[in-house]
């Protein structure tokens, strides 16, 4: 029985919080030399036309780097992540096992606002694009935007398509590096957990020299690096097993060690599935018996796998800024990123091994393997997981190089910026640990060398020794070349202000490649890229906008935005959008927009060859084993609860993706010292693109028994499961947030944040013109849709002291629940807590606090996606209580 939910929860949960980590746009001033405040005109994100910051016709959250560096946040997918608009389920806890799809990530961590997918989010460094990962072609790699160089970050939590490209459905998150850097700063941080694992260490140089305004140019360089430790699944006991008998929860493996046979001959013909040493219990931990008791053993797989795996991160950013005289200014801006991540999981599953009764090793032979009953004498097919060759691991290693090139200014009354920029995405992934070469491996135990029921002997290790399949098994590029100018220009005084205008264009060149060794990866049934192919592919894109805003009156502006792109690949598309802001008193500033975007299909999207690869969870072949039930002539060890395969690839008749999306709201100031916002969003995504999940297919066969292609003697091949056109996307909700100046005094001054986002409607299809399956407050397909989200903060500063408490926040929701009826649950709400203290003196800056302040561990969850089981790595902490230090001198 689903509990009751109040029917204003955002509401109640707004007045429980405390804390948040990111407030609205504040009014951007100088001081002129009589001391009296001066606007000043700028460009915030959102727009292309520069004018005075205050609250905008959009709604825009900006939150400094020296807030999310005092809550000891050391990454920008941690700081995303406090976002709650922000809805991403691609991070670290993914390089582990992969992706929903199954596939390695290289350790990709997105950004995913509204939840619609990485893809339709846009993130900029200094109003550019970056190159996209190379993996999925779709979305930034969060890890390589350098931290340490940032000033602040900018969230359009709004549609943005006739702004800054197509792909901006969900919005816009900007990442701002300082403008300028003349002094030096040396800065040390370490987070030590309470418990074991999870280590971080942290450290940064900037320097800089050169007054802009004096000296006519300015040149800095930051330099920083982090790394983080491995946190193993037995270093925390929510994360221990994958055998939660009080949950309902066995999720286990078939192929096991010692391995389990299955004789064909066996039993009149209807075969026999056993294990020499399931009726003495196998080899716990890792291996027990199967429940209900049929003979064989199942493999705890969880405990030989990570829940964050070991990752370090190198990053240098570097701008040089020239005057060059009648108010033009010159830039530079390099960056290189480097990310290393090392993911491991439980040693290498070999499934239809071949033992022949001529092996010492056939049960009853010289080879001391216990004597089976019934069995035919005829060969064995066995399923081995070979511990002693190690657990499999993984080496990814990102890097990621810009360019920018870029001038502004003013000329012939027009503020003008324009660029010339170039980004390169990489990354490799290397087997380095654990993985075998099948057909050598499976010629070991045909030949009687390899004990697939029990440890090596001299002979048999060093064979096994032999079969190491180590080398780069993938790897990619994606490179992205643009040139692009704007212009904005006020062009008369109207009742309420200057009409202004802007206009600009854009031309981008993209080129992807994504190579896969054949020689390695065809020999590695276990890594699940055996079936993966190279590709390649390359466009153009052309963009004209222009933008309008008029304030028609003392009190309304109307912006008009409009964009025209063109895919040499895809075709062309316009995309208006139109926002208002009316200042109805001082009090009181109502806003509004609509607008539409288009995503055209990525280049692996269309062009990827068919590849054969894993299915994330593990199933019952329909046919052979329906209900977990052998058929005659099945064999249980490949056909039930076991990963099967599914073939994925492009698909050249994809269309584009459309959007429409509109919003409202209002921002309150009811006293000087309290802003309160809260603005409704609803976005309808059309022809959305993906395939359809794994889940679903095997969940419904009759409707998708097409689907299921087999070999020539009935025995199952793979899933079809390309790319496709799936159907639609209908969501809505409401972002809150407060912004709250309480005391200032002689103790201090207290102020508190609240930032919340409640989401009313989360439906999708999985086909055109289906049902659509509803996704708030419950696990659907691949994961769940927060009914509500918050980030809140109250924080003191006296002097050369402050303090912040904060918090995050996520609701209950209904598990995947693939469990049997009485075990069936919702994973009940999520909430952490955070303490910090700062002093400053002279160029010292200290820090101190707590993350996790009330040591939470992840509520449980029976979700089966990811390799982690008992919780779901996306949306919680597994390090628990850890204790941060950071020291900062500037000189």
């Amino acid at each position: 029985m689903m509990p009751t939910r109040s029917p204003f929860p955002a509401l109640r949960l707004l007045c429980a919080a405390l804390l948040g980590v990111y407030g609205h746009a504040a009014m951007a001033q100088d001081t002129d030399t009589a001391g009296t405040p001066a606007m000043q005109r700028v460009e915030v994100t959102g727009s292309s036309i520069k004018r005075l910051v205050a609250e905008t016709a959009t709604p825009l959250s900006i939150f400094k780097a020296e807030d999310f560096a005092r809550q000891g946040l050391t990454t920008a997918q941690e700081v995303l992540g406090r976002i709650p608009a922000n809805a991403s389920s691609m991070g670290s806890g993914n390089a582990v096992g992969g992706n929903t799809s199954g596939l390695p990530t290289g350790g990709q961590a997105s950004a995913d606002l509204r939840g619609l997918g990485g893809d339709k989010t846009l993130v900029l460094l200094n109003g550019r694009r970056i190159a996209n990962h190379p993996y999925d072609g779709a979305s930034v790699d969060l890890n390589i935007i350098p931290i340490a160089a940032l000033e602040r970050v900018e969230v359009l939590r709004d549609g943005a398509s006739a702004i800054y490209g197509t792909d901006a459905i969900g919005g816009v998150i900007n990442f701002i590096t300082k403008r300028s850097v003349n002094v030096t700063n040396i800065t040390a941080e370490i987070i030590a957990p309470q418990h074991k694992g999870g280590d971080e260490h942290r450290l940064n140089l900037s320097t800089g020299f050169g007054e802009l305004d004096t000296d006519g140019y300015n040149i800095f360089g930051v330099l920083d690096y982090h790394k983080q430790e491995v946190l193993t699944s037995q270093d925390r006991a929510f994360s221990a097993t994958g055998i939660i008998p009080s949950r309902g929860l066995s999720i286990t493996s078939g192929t096991t060690f010692p391995g389990n046979y299955f004789d064909a001959a066996a039993n009149g013909g209807k075969g026999l599935a056993g294990n020499p040493y399931a009726a003495s219990g196998c080899l716990p931990p890792l291996s027990v018996p199967a429940v209900p008791a049929n003979g064989t053993c199942r493999q705890d797989y969880t405990r030989q796998i990570d829940d964050l795996p070991a990752q370090e991160q190198l990053a240098f950013f570097g701008k040089g800024a020239f005057k060059l005289g009648g108010g033009h200014l010159a830039t530079v801006e390099y960056l290189h990123s480097e990310n290393k991540v090392k993911a491991r999981t439980a040693p290498p599953p070999q499934i239809g091994l071949i033992l022949p009764n001529t092996s010492k090793y056939y049960p009853g032979n010289a080879g001391g393997v216990p004597a089976q009953p019934g069995l035919s004498g005829q060969p064995l097919s066995v399923n081995w997981r070979p511990v002693e060759a190690g657990q499999r691991q993984i080496d990814s290693t990102g890097k990621a190089d810009r360019l920018v090139l870029a001038l502004e200014g003013e000329l012939a009354g027009w503020d003008y910026k324009t660029g010339l920029s170039h980004a390169i995405s990489k990354s490799s992934e290397k087997f380095t640990n654990g993985y075998v070469q099948d057909a050598s491996f499976a010629a070991g135990v045909l030949n009687g060398i390899l004990n697939p029921f029990g440890v090596q002997d001299a002979p048999g290790k060093a064979y096994l020794d032999s079969t190491a399949l180590r080398g780069e098994v993938q790897n990619a590029r994606v490179t992205t070349t643009g040139f692009d100018l704007k212009g904005s220009h006020d062009l008369m005084q109207l009742a309420g202000g200057p009409l202004a205008i802007a206009l600009g264009g854009e031309v981008r060149r993209e080129k992807a490649d994504f190579n896969v060794n054949r020689d390695i990866a065809g020999q590695a049934t276990s890594s699940g890229l055996s079936g993966s192919l190279s590709k390649r592919g390359s466009r153009t894109i052309q963009a004209v906008f222009g933008e309008i805003n008029l304030p028609l009156i003392k009190d309304l502006e109307v912006q008009l935005a409009a964009r025209f792109d063109h895919y040499s690949d895809v075709g062309s598309t316009t995309n208006p959008k139109l926002a208002l802001r009316y200042q109805a008193s001082s009090a009181l500033v109502l806003r509004g927009s609509a607008s539409t975007g288009f995503r055209a299909p990525t280049l692996f999207e269309k062009n990827a060859p068919p590849s054969k690869n894993d299915t994330n969870d593990s199933y019952d072949d329909p046919i052979l084993c329906p209900g977990g039930v052998p058929q005659p002539g099945a064999n249980p060890l490949r056909d039930c609860d076991l990963q099967q395969f599914k073939l994925q690839g492009g698909n050249e008749n994809l269309k584009p993706e459309k959007s429409t999306t509109f919003a409202f709201g209002l921002v309150l100031e009811p006293i000087k010292e309290v802003t309160v916002a809260i603005d409704y969003w609803n976005i309808h995504l059309k022809d959305k693109i993906g395939s359809l999940p794994e889940q679903s297919i095997f969940g419904n066969y009759e409707k998708y028994k097409a689907l299921f292609l087999r070999n020539p003697d009935g025995s199952p091949y793979a899933i079809l499961d390309l790319n496709d056109n799936i159907g639609e996307v209908k969501t809505d909700g409401i972002d809150v947030s407060l912004n709250a100046r309480l005391a200032r005094g002689v103790y201090g001054d207290v102020s508190v944040t609240v930032d919340g986002t409640w989401t009313h409607k989360y439906d999708y299809q999985n086909e055109r013109n289906g049902a659509f399956i509803a996704n708030v407050g419950r696990y659907a397909d691949n994961n769940p849709v927060f009914r509500w989200k918050h980030t809140a903060a109250l924080n003191w500063r006296k002097g050369n002291w402050g303090a912040t408490l904060s918090q995050s926040f996520k609701s209950r929701y209904t598990d995947q629940n693939l469990v049997e009826p009485p075990y069936r649950h919702d994973v009940s709400s999520y909430s952490l807590l955070g303490l910090s203290g700062s002093y400053a003196w002279k160029g010292l800056l200290l820090t101190a606090g707590v993350k996790n302040l009330l040591d939470r561990e992840p509520p449980f969850s029976n979700q089966g996606t990811l390799f982690q089981k008992g919780y779901d790595p996306r949306y919680t902490d597994p390090v628990g209580r850890a204790y941060y230090l950071r020291g900062s001198y500037t000189f």
